[in-house]
């Protein structure tokens, strides 16, 4: 399941989904929060699991501002090479800068899963004096660059401007996640299908709203909002 919360830990949205992972769902429950808030200047935080490079790119484009994490996947930090975060884009000649201070060039563009990604490489690779800590290829080290990557760059400076952000949000989606699957116990939805599933979901929401909004308010206030 995935939720959008206010800053008071209480639902906004949720949405019941049966796909593995919530890469695809960044934008899906950004614009749902917006829905619901009515907030258009909106900001949204979620955890590495909600990255995708499309996702951000499609909240940039209606005007939500996102803080993901970018996941680090890369086989060659793994193995101890140089990653990509070590080359260096200089925008204003569309150029990476290596760790030996080497220009990596554009070379070609390919289409991989829908996106356009230019590769660049250098001539001086072949001759390195640090080429062992790059790569175990025999040919230039390539590193491709989505055409919207600035976008994801940008995210990534507000990142590192505010590195508070992922506490704020696990302060602000842990608890209600947590809470929710504390009173629902160990047992699987009774229901099937994914819209039953989420009519079954839904006053478990519900109730934990309800219950947020007596804990900051006090009872007798939210009854008395409640008759007005």
């Amino acid at each position: 399941m995935n939720v959008a919360s206010w800053p008071t830990s209480a639902h906004v949205a949720h949405e019941v989904t049966n796909v593995g992972n919530d890469r695809s769902q960044l934008s899906n429950m950004a614009a749902q929060a917006r829905a619901a808030t009515g907030i258009t200047d909106l900001t949204v935080v979620a955890d590495r699991g909600y990255f995708k490079s499309e996702e951000i790119l499609q909240c940039h484009e209606v005007g939500i501002t996102a803080f993901v994490p970018k996941p680090l996947t890369s086989g060659k930090v793994a193995d101890g090479y140089f990653g990509k975060q070590d080359f260096i884009y200089v925008a204003k000649d569309d150029e990476y800068i290596c760790p030996a201070q080497q220009r990596l060039n554009w070379r070609f563009t390919n289409i991989e899963h829908g996106m356009p990604l230019h590769c660049y490489s250098s001539s001086a690779c072949t001759t390195c004096y640090i080429r062992k800590q790059c790569t175990s290829g025999k040919q230039a080290r390539r590193i491709k660059r989505w055409e919207h990557e600035a976008v994801v760059e940008a995210m990534q400076q507000r990142l590192d401007q505010k590195p508070d952000m992922m506490r704020i949000r696990r302060q602000t989606v842990e608890h209600p996640f947590g809470t929710l699957k504390f009173w629902m116990g160990a047992a699987h939805f009774l229901m099937k299908t994914r819209e039953h599933v989420s009519t079954a979901m839904s006053p478990h929401v519900l109730a934990y709203n309800l219950r947020r909004v007596m804990a900051i308010l006090g009872t007798g206030s939210m009854m008395q909002k409640m008759r007005a």
